[in-house]
């Protein structure tokens, strides 16, 4: 699977760097602190089952979760499929990567080493600049001015795009994002799909990791009412059965503080959407 090259497989032999180092051992010690022998040789045969059904290691933000919890969350996405799997991996490389990053900010805050100060084994071994460049990857955005301060990381709607027929995400797909705005109260029907009440928010292309740019505001609080995200299935995949893909989906006043991720998991002959988080 072509999607694997994106999953931090770090090589025993390189060695992490000491912030790094250091930043694994604090996720890390609920996890520590709540081991036993017999958890850890379960641990490690799970582990390998994981391992040989998929292809690729367990990947899990370890950060305030013991390790009973981890046990737990293992064996329930081991029966997952992989496609799914590989989802749940790359979701949760995020969460670590944005705990890290934040972290990285908060220590330059404090001290700021000198670049010339580090060995090459350091450098070698240090990650951050890549997980910045990941992070940072935002393609085209709308040409209204995308702004907004907010207590988020990131807008309260987000999206990315998974090419299930090879197994990788799927990077230059055109990307919309809509919001009803003729009547909030009514929902949009069927026949108003060219109707002007849906106004622009933002646009953007996938990125080689298969997110999208920016296509809202940051803010803490989003206004209910119904968004459409559409894909630009057709200039994607030019020989697959779809043009395009719409997803219509409603934020209810009781959920203007959640975010929303809504993926397409997309193939030249079908697609599938869900609400992650």
């Amino acid at each position: 699977m072509d999607g694997l090259r994106h999953l931090p497989l770090t090589p025993p032999s390189v060695p992490a760097s000491p912030s790094v180092s250091q930043w694994c051992k604090e996720e890390q010690s609920k996890a520590m602190s709540t081991v036993t022998d017999t958890t850890m040789e379960e641990l490690k045969e799970w582990n390998r089952r994981y391992m040989d059904k998929f292809g690729f290691v367990f990947l899990i933000c370890a950060s305030g979760r013991g390790t009973p919890e981890i046990l737990a969350e293992l064996k329930k996405r081991y029966t997952n499929r992989p496609i799914v799997e590989l989802e749940n991996a790359a979701h949760e490389e995020m969460k670590i990567t944005e705990l890290r990053i934040q972290r990285l900010f908060a220590t330059a805050e404090v001290a700021a080493p000198s670049v010339a100060s580090l060995d090459p084994v350091t450098k070698a071994g240090d990650r951050l600049g890549i997980i910045g460049a990941y992070l940072t990857a935002v393609p085209k955005t709308s040409p209204e001015n995308i702004t907004g301060t907010s207590l988020r990381s990131k807008p309260p709607i987000t999206t990315h795009v998974l090419d299930v027929s090879h197994g990788a995400p799927a990077s230059g797909m055109e990307v919309i994002l809509e919001k009803w705005i003729y009547d909030s109260n009514q929902p949009p029907t069927f026949a108003e799909q060219d109707h002007p009440g849906w106004k622009t928010l933002g646009c953007s292309e996938t990125n080689s990791d298969g997110r999208s740019g920016q296509l809202m505001d940051i803010m803490d609080y989003i206004e209910p009412g119904f968004f459409r995200i559409t894909f630009n299935t057709g200039k994607y995949a030019p020989m697959g059965f779809y043009p395009y893909v719409s997803i219509v989906f409603q934020v209810r006043e009781n959920q203007k503080m959640e975010h929303f991720h809504v993926p397409l998991l997309h193939s030249p002959f079908s697609f599938t959407t869900y609400r992650g988080s």
